[in-house]
């Protein structure tokens, strides 16, 4: 029997990034979803017909310990930050390592330390570049009446992916670009291999810069 994904939980939450004052957010819970995960919506400000939205991807070690190796808790404040102003809605999806897992990421981190970017050390491993599904997320975002969008992303996979289940991406929003020395080749694998719309001072950084 097919589940149809709805609405679990609806609570009032406040997030703060750093020192700054606390956005005020809900936080909705869903069930029947397609991966079965607990991905969670946050809606900031008042979203209107077509609200900007940002799809998240959980990462315990940029998210909450601030990682240098990667951009992902910068992109989320900014995310926040942006979205309260103008209204809609982060997706937080619990796609750790781009869907392989805390573990293995970590392993993908060890042999990029050996000189494999991103992408070669999860296949290294026997993984997907991008083990990532979307349904999960388009689903999410039907059931909070969202049909037509703004997505803040430099991802071109995730317009097309929604796209595919039916979810109008009316503008791809670039996010802000947060290099640093340890996460440079990183971002410039994305950049390079999978489309991903970033602007890198690609020449001003060591090419020995941690990947």
């Amino acid at each position: 029997m097919t589940t149809v994904p709805e609405v679990r939980t609806r609570v009032r939450i406040p997030l703060r990034f750093g020192e700054g004052p606390a956005v005020g957010s809900e936080a909705v819970t869903f069930a029947g979803l397609s991966d079965g995960l607990e991905h969670v919506a946050f809606v900031l400000g008042k979203p209107g017909p077509v609200p900007l939205v940002r799809l998240h991807s959980e990462c315990l070690t940029g998210d909450v310990f601030h990682s240098a190796r990667c951009d992902c808790g910068p992109q989320l404040a900014e995310a926040v930050a942006r979205i309260s102003e103008v209204g809609g809605y982060v997706l937080y999806l619990r796609q750790e390592g781009r869907g392989i897992g805390l573990y293995n990421k970590l392993d993908a981190y060890a042999l990029q330390d050996s000189g494999l970017d991103t992408y070669a050390a999860n296949a290294a491993l026997g993984l997907p570049e991008d083990a990532r599904d979307y349904t999960a997320a388009a689903q999410m975002l039907t059931v909070l009446g969202v049909q037509q969008l703004d997505l803040l992303t430099n991802n071109p996979d995730k317009v097309a992916q929604l796209a595919r289940h039916g979810i109008d991406v009316r503008e791809q929003v670039r996010t802000g670009v947060f290099a640093n020395e340890n996460n440079v080749r990183y971002l410039r694998a994305k950049a390079e291999q999978t489309g991903h719309t970033l602007a890198l001072p690609f020449e001003d950084w060591p090419a020995s810069s941690a990947v």
